[in-house]
């Protein structure tokens, strides 16, 4: 009995040593991991450059040494141009729709022959899209859409320029959403978007680790009236897109509590992106960059931090907690 209570008692700090042993390898791994203190000879390619957060890093960016890229859909637009005119000779409009296959290439052939002696550290994939409808207030064209821009415009920008940061050993960059946990009224295909975005950035983060290279996703709350990326509609606007069996199901009393609800709810968010632009550089240039970036307000922290591990029936019912949740099952099918 003796003998083999030693036996556990030595296996055991066998395993434990072995597992501190881990730990300690993956910190200093990390520590040495690569890493820019500024740009200087580094370039970094940003998407969605018109506006929003990409507009905001690129010309951030750019203060602290880097070449950027900046992939503009409008390069003669006013987003564009206002950045041209307010950065240096190092931040370069580039012409880039993400769901363009010939775009993509296209750009990435510019990006590379104009690249300096570092190579290209990161590329953020930041263009997107939002908009705001119930599942039944959609159609598929919506889904589609939504699916095109913010995920397949991810994947595609991904693999065309991966060889490029592998290189480097650098970062690569997603820019997401609370929404890709967070289920709620209202997101349906942005979420689908976005948690599709976050499978594939997971997914990307396991294979490019045996390469050094870092993977990183941003997630923001309400950040609508810093960026403007969400679309503002009207009772009618809705209206006219339903049949008739859905405008008797969805009231036009009730779209219109819903919009105001929406926008009400979106005028409450950050005013400013610098949160959002500060993890951004942090991801970039951090020896030890995120895995995930929660970018919310400090009152809501701690709940969207243990919403993904609560039961769904829990997380489900945090919605009858709302007055519009209760309302809208009121006003469902009234006259």
């Amino acid at each position: 009995m003796n003998m083999i209570f030693f036996i556990g008692q030595v296996v055991g700090i066998v395993s434990i040593s072995a597992f501190l042993l881990f730990l300690f390898a993956k910190l200093v791994s990390r520590h040495r991991s690569s890493h820019v203190q500024d740009g200087q000879g580094y370039a970094v390619l940003i998407t969605g450059c018109d506006s929003g957060f990409g507009h905001q890093l690129a010309q951030c960016l750019d203060r602290i040494g880097f070449v950027v890229f900046a992939g503009c859909l409008y390069p003669q637009g006013a987003g564009a141009q206002s950045l041209a005119r307010q950065s240096s000779s190092n931040l370069k409009i580039l012409k880039l729709d993400v769901t363009s296959d010939e775009e993509v290439q296209q750009a990435r052939k510019t990006v590379q022959e104009d690249l300096p002696e570092k190579g290209l550290w990161a590329v953020v994939n930041n263009a997107g899209i939002s908009d705001w409808a119930e599942i039944e207030w959609s159609t598929i064209e919506d889904f589609h859409h939504m699916v095109d821009i913010n995920l397949f415009g991810s994947i595609r920008t991904t693999i065309a320029f991966l060889p490029l940061v592998r290189a480097a050993k650098g970062r690569m960059i997603y820019t997401s959403s609370i929404f890709s946990f967070f289920n709620c009224l209202n997101m349906g295909a942005y979420s689908v978007s976005k948690r599709g975005l976050e499978a594939f950035a997971d997914c990307l983060r396991v294979e490019m680790a045996s390469f050094g290279v870092k993977v990183s996703i941003i997630q923001p709350g309400n950040f609508g009236q810093a960026t403007n990326i969400l679309k503002m509609k009207t009772s009618l606007d809705v209206w006219e897109k339903l049949d008739d069996e859905r405008k008797q199901a969805f009231n036009q009393q009730y779209i219109e509590l819903a919009i105001e609800y929406f926008t009400s709810t979106c005028r409450a968010g950050f005013k400013n992106a610098d949160l959002v632009i500060g993890a951004m550089v942090h991801a970039i240039t951090s020896t030890r960059p995120k895995y995930r970036y929660l970018l919310v307000s400090a009152m809501d922290r701690v709940f969207f931090q243990l919403f993904p591990f609560l039961p769904t029936a829990l997380t489900d019912a945090v919605f009858s907690l709302s007055s519009m949740y209760a309302t809208r099952k009121e006003m469902l099918y009234a006259k």
